[in-house]
């Protein structure tokens, strides 16, 4: 409805009731705005495209009928996560999340259900107790003991979106259930462009964790899913098979190559090799204090490879060809200009990562 769609907008657009008042030339109060959001009163249309304007929005948008809303969100590092930057992302995502929707619900398509093993979310009792669900999760997925090609690729054949943008501050990337008004709650898993893409990909596979986990107050949530991450991406068998099962030490190109190979980040790989038990705690010191010294920081030779979410571009495309939309509605779905989506089905404009 309209209340809930322009409040929406506005906390995606990071405005405050003044603030939006004031970019619309103070045509309309704060106060009154406040209303509107509350569904106490209705704007007239011209106080209605004046919103959609300072909004940034079509005001289509702010006239159809809101299909979602958020459930728990699971941020990392939610501590450093300021008020209004968690306000404007919550709203991105039900705003990405509910276009997502639209164009599934146009395809006829129903929604893909999370492809997970029996007995999800699994309880855990201890941190340890994460890689053996990493292990279910891979068995069930049938991907076998080897790296992961594609880790988005693989979630969203699974059912769950993804979403990549750059998120405020020091946040790597979140997870929630969004809750439709019909049928089951919509998985989703939002990661930070702002890292590398070896971070990028652990982050992935850790909310996967905040996910498939079920995880009592006593468990510590980001050790568990920090250890699903390390054992979703690098099984312990395969890890064993490369660098063998006892290790005293490792050289700067060998740590190098065995991340290339399995995708994750070097001081991910460092501690995950601990928690197997291939290296000790005072190896670990030692590769911290010397050839891994700023790894946490910045990661060394990162990978030059991308994973980009596809599948809700490719549906609104597909769409779009067969006549199931118009122009202005692809281009509505995608926050792009007619013109851009003129380009890209022209073949002259290409479709960025978004």
């Amino acid at each position: 409805m309209f209340s809930e769609c322009l409040k929406l907008a506005r906390k995606r657009r990071g405005l405050s009731l003044r603030a939006l008042s004031s970019a619309m030339g103070g045509i309309v109060s704060a106060q009154a705005i406040g209303k509107y959001e509350r569904a106490e009163m209705m704007p007239s249309s011209t106080v209605a495209i004046a919103l959609a304007k300072a909004l940034e929005v079509p005001l289509s948008y702010l006239l159809s009928p809101s299909r979602v809303s958020l459930g728990h969100v699971e941020f990392r590092k939610l501590a450093s996560t300021k008020a209004k930057d968690r306000a404007a992302v919550e709203s991105e995502v039900l705003d990405r999340v509910d276009r997502y929707l639209q164009v599934e619900e146009i395809l006829g398509l129903a929604i893909t259900e999370q492809d997970g093993p029996d007995g999800v979310p699994y309880r855990i009792n201890a941190v340890e107790d994460a890689e053996d669900v990493a292990t279910s999760v891979r068995t069930a997925w049938n991907l076998g003991g080897g790296p992961i090609p594609d880790i988005t690729e693989l979630l969203e054949e699974r059912g769950i979106k993804v979403f990549k943008w750059r998120l405020p501050g020091s946040v790597d990337g979140l997870s929630c259930r969004v809750h439709r008004i019909q049928g089951d709650d919509v998985p989703v898993v939002v990661c930070s462009t702002g890292k590398s893409f070896e971070r990028q990909r652990f982050t992935i596979a850790h909310e996967l964790g905040h996910l498939v986990l079920d995880i009592p107050p006593t468990v510590p949530a980001e050790k568990a899913c920090q250890r699903f991450a390390g054992a979703f991406l690098a099984p312990g068998d395969e890890l064993v098979r490369e660098v063998g099962c006892r290790r005293l030490n490792f050289g700067f190109e060998e740590l190098i190559e065995i991340k290339h190979i399995f995708g994750i980040s070097a001081a991910a790989l460092v501690m995950h090799m601990r928690n197997l038990g291939i290296i000790t705690e005072a190896t670990v010191r030692n590769i911290v204090s010397g050839i891994g010294r700023g790894w946490r920081t910045e990661e060394p030779r990162p990978l030059e490879r991308t994973e980009c979410p596809t599948r809700f571009r490719c549906l609104c495309l597909r769409a779009l060809v067969e006549h199931a939309i118009s122009v202005s509605k692809a281009a509505e779905l995608l926050r792009l200009k007619v013109s851009e989506i003129e380009g890209i089905m022209a073949g002259t404009d290409a479709l960025e990562c978004r």
